[in-house]
Formats: C-alpha cells, sequence, structure tokens
C-alpha cells in the first residue's frame, strides 16, 4: 500500500474540523499587523519623531531582548513592525507546530486515527495532511497580511519580505511540530517539547541581538526566529534568507518520517514512566489531580509571566523618551486609559497580559473536554467523585492558576519599575491593583469555556474563536473607531485602566457576576447531559 493514501482524506477532514479556527487566527495577526502600522502613522507625525523613537529603542537593551533590534531607523515599516516581527515570528510558530501535533499525536492519543488506519490509510497519510495544513495555514497568512500591509501604505516589496517572513518562521516550527509529535505519547507532552523549543530559540535570538559590540550576534544566526528577523523586512529585504527555513524544514521532515518507522502507532519514542501502583494521599481527590495535570503547564506560564513583568517594569523607566511627540504621548495615554505617561504604558502593557493569562485559562478549561474524548473522566466519574467535584477542579485550576499568573506579573512589574524608579514601595501594590482589576474579564472568557463545554462540547475549542474576537475589539476598537457598542462587547473594555486611572467598582462587580452565573450555568448543563 502506499505511504501516502488517504492524505488528501485528512486534508479535508482537517480543514472541516478547523473551519473557523484557522481563518479566525489568519485574521487577529492580518488586523494586529496592519493596526500597528495604523497606529504607528498617528505616533509619529514627522520623520525626526520616527527616527528618535527608532533610536531610543535600540538604545534600551531591555527592548532590544524582548522585540530585537530596528535595522533602518528610518524606515517606518520596520519602526511600525518591530514589535510584531521576533515576537510575532513567535506567536506564528506556535500556530504552526500546534496545528501539526493536534492532527497527528492529538488524533493518535484520542484513537481515532488508528480507527481511520483500520481502512485504507498510509503510514505518512497523518503527517503529511497535519504539515499540509500547517503550511497552507502560515503560507496564507504571510500572503494576506502582505497584501493588508500594502493596503496601510507601506511598500510592496517590503511587506512581501514582513509576511514571508512569518510563513517562513511558521514552515520552521510546523518541522519541529512534526519531530515532537513522534517523541511522546501525549499531545500535551507535544506542545510543551514544541513550546520549549521556541523559548530557545527567542533566547538565542535575544542574546544575539543584545549583544552591544556584535560579539555574540552569530547566536541569532542558530534561531529560526533569528534567521527571520535577519529577513530585514522594509530595510533590505532579504527574502533569500528564507531558503534556510525551507531546509530546516525538509531535514525535520525527514528526521519526523525516519522517527514514524521506528515507533507503533499511538506510541512515542519515549515511553511514558509508570508510576507507583497506588497513588499517594496527597493525590487521592479530584482536586490533588487536576493539581497534578495542570500544574506542569503552570509552572511554564509562570515564569513566563514573572520574566515579561520584570521586562515591562524596566522598560516603563524609560518610556519618556521613547515616546517624544505630542501625537505619540496623546495615543499611548488614549490606548492606556491616563494621563502620565508611564501609568499610560503600564496600564496598556498590563492589559496585555491579561489577555495572555486568559489564554492560559482557556486551555487550562478545555482540558475538561480532553479528559472527557479520552475516556479519562468516565473512570473516575463512575467513582464516588462526582461530576460537580471533577468539573470544579478543573474550573477553580483555571481560575486561580489564571488569577497567580496575573499577580505573578503585576508583581515582576512592580518591581522592576519601582527599583527603576526609585519608590518600590509605592508601585508594588500599585501594580499588584492594576494586576487584580484585570481578572474578572478573565474569569470570564474562562466561563464562556465552562459552559460551552456543559451545554455543547462540541463547540468548545469556539473559546477560542470568542478570545480572537475580544482580542481584536479590545487592541484595535479605539485605533479603527469602532461603534462604542461594538467595544462594550469585550469584557476587556470595561477593565478600569490602571495603575492611574479612575477606578469603578460597578464594572468590576458586573463582569465577577456575569462569570459566575456563566459558570454555574455551565455546572447545571454538565449535570444534566450525557459523558462523551
Amino acid at each position: 500500500m502506499n505511504d501516502f493514501v488517504g492524505t488528501g482524506t485528512l486534508v479535508r477532514l482537517a480543514l472541516r474540523r478547523d473551519r473557523l479556527l484557522i481563518p479566525i487566527w489568519i485574521v487577529v495577526f492580518v488586523i494586529s499587523a496592519a493596526g500597528s502600522v495604523k497606529a504607528s502613522i498617528d505616533l509619529y507625525s514627522d520623520q525626526n519623531a520616527l527616527v528618535e523613537a527608532a533610536r531610543t529603542s535600540n538604545a534600551s537593551p531591555a527592548l532590544v531582548s524582548l522585540y530585537g533590534r530596528i535595522f533602518d531607523e528610518s524606515s517606518l515599516g520596520e519602526v511600525s513592525l518591530f514589535k510584531l516581527t521576533a515576537f510575532g515570528a513567535l506567536l506564528v510558530g506556535l500556530l504552526a507546530g500546534i496545528l501539526v501535533v493536534r492532527h497527528t499525536r492529538t488524533e493518535e492519543e484520542s484513537g481515532r486515527l488508528e480507527l481511520l488506519s483500520a481502512g485504507v490509510l498510509g503510514r505518512y497519510a497523518a503527517l503529511t495532511a497535519a504539515l499540509i495544513v500547517s503550511a497552507g495555514t502560515v503560507i496564507v497568512l504571510g500572503l494576506v497580511t502582505a497584501l493588508a500591509l500594502m493596503g496601510s501604505g507601506l511598500d510592496t516589496k517590503g511587506s512581501f519580505a514582513f509576511g514571508l517572513m512569518w510563513a517562513g518562521a511558521g514552515l520552521a516550527f510546523a518541522g519541529v511540530g512534526a519531530v515532537t509529535a513522534q517523541v511522546t505519547e501525549s499531545a500535551r507532552a507535544a506542545n510543551g517539547l514544541t513550546a520549549v523549543v521556541l523559548g530557545v530559540a527567542y533566547v538565542l535570538r535575544a542574546i544575539g541581538d543584545s549583544s552591544a559590540d556584535g560579539s555574540t550576534q552569530w547566536v541569532s544566526w542558530l534561531s529560526p526566529i533569528g534567521w527571520s528577523q535577519q529577513v530585514r523586512a522594509y530595510a533590505g529585504d532579504r527574502i533569500v534568507v528564507l531558503l534556510i527555513p525551507l531546509v530546516f524544514l525538509v531535514v525535520l521532515i525527514a528526521a519526523a518520517t525516519a522517527l514514524i518507522r521506528r515507533r507503533d502507532l499511538g506510541a512515542g519514542l519515549v515511553p511514558p514512566c509508570p508510576g507507583p501502583p497506588q497513588a499517594a494521599a496527597s493525590l487521592r481527590s479530584p482536586l490533588a489531580l487536576a493539581w497534578r495535570l495542570h500544574r506542569g503547564s503552570f509552572y511554564a506560564w509562570g515564569f513566563a509571566f514573572l520574566l515579561l513583568g520584570l521586562l515591562v517594569g524596566n522598560i516603563a523607566s524609560n518610556v519618556d523618551g521613547f515616546v517624544t511627540s505630542d501625537s505619540a504621548k496623546e495615543m499611548v495615554q488614549k490606548l492606556g486609559g491616563v494621563e502620565g505617561i508611564t501609568d499610560a504604558f503600564l496600564a496598556t502593557e498590563m492589559g496585555v497580559m491579561g489577555l495572555l493569562a486568559s489564554a492560559f485559562g482557556i486551555q487550562a478549561a478545555l482540558r475538561l473536554r480532553s479528559e472527557e474524548t479520552a475516556l479519562r473522566a468516565e473512570p473516575l466519574l463512575a467513582t464516588g467523585v462526582t461530576r460537580a467535584r471533577w468539573l470544579g477542579s478543573h474550573v477553580l485550576m483555571a481560575l486561580l492558576g489564571t488569577g497567580a499568573l496575573i499577580l505573578v506579573a503585576g508583581l515582576g512589574s512592580g518591581i522592576s519599575s519601582g527599583a527603576s524608579l526609585g519608590n518600590m514601595g509605592r508601585q508594588v501594590p500599585r501594580m499588584l491593583g492594576a494586576a487584580a482589576v484585570q481578572l474578572p474579564a478573565i474569569w470570564l472568557v474562562t466561563a464562556l469555556v465552562v459552559i460551552l463545554f456543559g451545554f455543547a462540547p462540541k463547540l468548545v475549542t469556539g473559546g477560542w474563536v470568542l478570545y480572537g474576537v475580544f482580542l481584536l475589539i479590545g487592541q484595535f476598537g479605539e485605533i479603527f473607531n469602532l461603534p462604542q457598542w461594538m467595544i462594550n462587547l469585550s469584557p476587556y473594555g470595561h477593565t478600569p485602566r490602571l495603575p492611574g486611572g479612575d477606578f469603578s467598582v460597578t464594572p468590576v462587580l458586573w463582569l465577577t457576576a456575569i462569570a459566575a452565573a456563566l459558570t454555574v450555568a455551565g455546572f447545571a448543563t454538565f449535570r444534566r447531559r450525557d459523558i462523551g
């Protein structure tokens, strides 16, 4: 039998399953890039302000480590998109890797691929289909982004270089996902390994960029994200560099296909370690089991949030130098909703961290559905564990986990900004308060996943769709002058803008009440439906 037979069928199946998720995330990336250009045009009214902002950014080690270096300080395109060059490549790579794992290892873990293999399905069909879907997604994303940037007024060559740079990063990490899917028996572990590779790549890029004398610049060339940055869109447009991720992808595909031949269907190259025959006393409750299942990802997210908080707080001490023109200050104040430019920056970045914490809440709540479809929930519920206790254990992990993450970010930014500004005793409680007010909106988004799980479990991934819509409205609603009723649809639009802004308890109470009502409704509907 042909090793690739059935590939077309699996491609159509994957596209049907992701018919909402893929378009939504393409739109999110495209609007993010176009919105960043529009905001920059409003920020920098003249060339001198543009060059001064670029030079200030390059002079800040924290900014260079976080976003990368601006190669052409007079280029509107590069200054507009420098925050989305390396960081955007990271996110596109994450999307591509997750798509490959989703349609390979996840299918094996659930047993669906084994059922399909009982028919006419080649050994490499699943991997090939997943790579086609992932590669097609990032290529379309890159091309549509290029067209959107051209429509925003940027030049054609630079726009295509930027779009193809994103696509190149996605292709590289699609290959990484193809390899990690062969290593472990768990989709979560495969995604975790992909995230680790992404993190290492980002750190290598940061080390190479932050070198003051250029002595470690070569380290960036060890990173797929560094390759994307070296395309230098709008600053030379070195599209030939994209041959490197293409070669990298071919090598990883060859490695993945070789690994497939060395393992059985459903097994990984690294077998899981068997646990003790009896659980410890600390695991003899649904809540303890939920903590055991979520703790690995929580620790990883917690470290990332602490690092982000420290970086944001450090950057805040220099934000006055970065934003110099009156129009730039007015725009940042508008986004942050406060008068002080430093507080406006911190409020805006804390809102972004609230969005990121929501992603953890969605991921943690979605674990309910994966436990159910993998038939691990039913044996638990066949014992003395009630549905409410099982559901509540995972929901509690999602709610407490998001709370801990955003507070860790607030603590890190308070310590860092307080140390830089010389008022740590004041900054730490202010930033913890700014973090805490993000929680009602975060919990509401998590509660939407809970009610979807209880009422319509097959639509539970729609939580990501709603999240993408809220993200677009919250980040670009005012920039694109959307009507107020549409902006009000996003729970993040009702969060008080702290530090420095006016605090009103009314929206906080309303968001909390709605989140609680949705969560209770999710519990009630779950109790009345069949498992599976």
